[in-house]
């Protein structure tokens, strides 16, 4: 009876001293965002003997079992997806953000209005040289504003495609992280502290690999993870112990492609799909924004070349140049402005030909017109994205909250259960004592 006791006791207290050791440990990983809440598993020993027909039970205490952590793949997986959707809007309302700002502030629609209010009063005084010097440098101001916002938006660009080259380097260390963590899982013990340090590891290199990417995962019974890309096609990204290798290209017209060991791939969410269309999308503000420069380049010259200017001579062209980055004012002087149609004579106050260009300038498919509606539809667009974001930053963080709710460490349940715990350990002790006592006792009988 005694040595039955004390073996009762001494299970009992290393198991309350086990528990308590890892309710320690979740307390002091309780702002660890990359740790899941521990648990032990404890179960009844009892040995049983058998001679012959007759069968005997022996009470041994509490057998310690292993270390288990909290979770649910379902809301991992919510979380991953939420985070997922997110990061995609976010990367591309980044990129969008940035480019309206770069075109905003170069104030080419004011300045395109400048230069068309500019013709206009030249218009009512054709022959006045001030008001020629006055046009000449507005036509000036405005190919500095177009060279000022195709700089702008280049630079917008480029820090965009250096984000992404950036990030595929991060994103491929997750890869190879994540494959070095499954290969070590293979070989690490059921129920172990070390494995359940190896989950954490790999739960975080999961998160990382989300944010980058949309990915569907899958796992192995002692939790190895086999990544696919969630996207077209559905390439493998991790199996086991091996890592694809991610890859990004940036094309001569700055958009980007994605390849998995070779393969094309479009992802479907994730940080690099919004970088990808946000650079898509900045392809297309540069495409329009050309087309704009070579409608001011080609409707002004065309201008020029229709008429004669103040000396009676024939109209050159106003700028060189075409497309917005090399746009450039051609002529050297005022009174090379040209006003008056062919065959006029010099110091003619015909003003047809102005009229023409200020008509060119402002109609419906003018260069005006064409920013204004590059502006408000890159404004609304900036405008939708961030209104996307913000509708699914709420849905990820109810995903984190829930998340953390089913794996996070509740400081309350762990200070009511290390109070519990230090009680058991002491009511283990005092059995021991009492086993003590008693085998005193039998020792003490003659």
């Amino acid at each position: 009876m005694p040595l039955a006791l004390l073996n009762i006791g001494a299970s009992g207290a290393k198991a309350s001293r086990a528990a308590l050791e890892l309710t320690a440990q979740n307390i002091a990983n309780a702002s660890n965002p990359n740790y899941a809440r521990r648990t032990l598993g404890q179960s009844e020993l009892v040995m049983t003997a058998t001679i012959g027909l007759n069968s005997a039970d022996s009470l041994g205490g509490v057998r310690i079992g292993g270390i288990s952590r909290s979770g649910s793949e379902l809301v991992q997986l919510q979380a991953r997806n939420a985070s997922s959707d997110l990061e995609r809007t976010e990367a591309l309302f980044t990129g969008l953000q940035t480019s309206e700002a770069a075109l905003e502030k170069s104030r080419l629609f004011g300045s395109l209005v400048d230069f068309e209010a500019a013709l206009v009063r030249l218009e009512s005084d054709p022959t006045d040289a001030n008001l020629r010097t006055t046009t000449i440098e507005s036509a000036r101001q405005l190919a500095n504003t177009f060279q000022l916002a195709n700089q702008s938006l280049s630079d917008a660009r480029q820090l965009m495609q250096s984000d992404l080259t950036a990030e595929v380097g991060g994103l491929q260390s997750d890869l190879d992280e994540l494959a070095r963590i499954n290969a070590d899982i293979v070989a690490a013990r059921d129920g172990s502290a070390g494995l359940a340090s190896l989950l954490d590891a790999r739960d975080k290199a999961l998160r990382g690999i989300s944010e980058e990417l949309g990915v569907s995962v899958s796992f192995s019974g002692k939790g190895v993870a086999e990544v696919r890309l969630a996207g077209t096609p559905t390439e493998l990204l991790v199996s086991g112990p091996v890592a694809s290798t991610f890859t990004a290209t940036i094309a001569p017209d700055g958009t980007a492609s994605f390849a998995i060991d070779g393969t094309a791939v479009d992802p479907a969410s994730g940080a690099m799909a919004g970088r990808a269309e946000a650079l898509q999308e900045q392809a297309s503000l540069q495409t329009e924004l050309d087309a704009i420069a070579g409608e001011v380049i080609s409707r002004s010259n065309a201008a020029q070349a229709s008429g004669v200017d103040v000396d009676g001579a024939a109209g050159q062209p106003l700028f060189s140049g075409s497309q917005a980055s090399d746009i450039a004012l051609a002529l050297t002087s005022g009174s090379q402005l040209v006003t008056a149609p062919a065959g006029s004579p010099a110091g003619s106050r015909d003003t047809t030909v102005l009229g023409n260009l200020i008509t060119a300038i402002g109609d419906d498919a003018g260069p005006i017109q064409g920013t204004d509606t590059l502006l408000l539809g890159l404004s609304s667009r900036t405008a939708g994205a961030e209104t996307r974001r913000d509708g699914l930053r709420i849905v990820s963080q109810a995903a984190e909250a829930q998340l953390l709710e089913e794996t996070g460490v509740n400081l309350d349940t762990e200070a009511t259960d290390l109070v519990r715990l230090q009680q058991s350990f002491e009511a283990n002790g005092r059995v021991i004592q009492v086993a003590v006592e008693v085998f005193d006792t039998i020792l003490g009988l003659r």
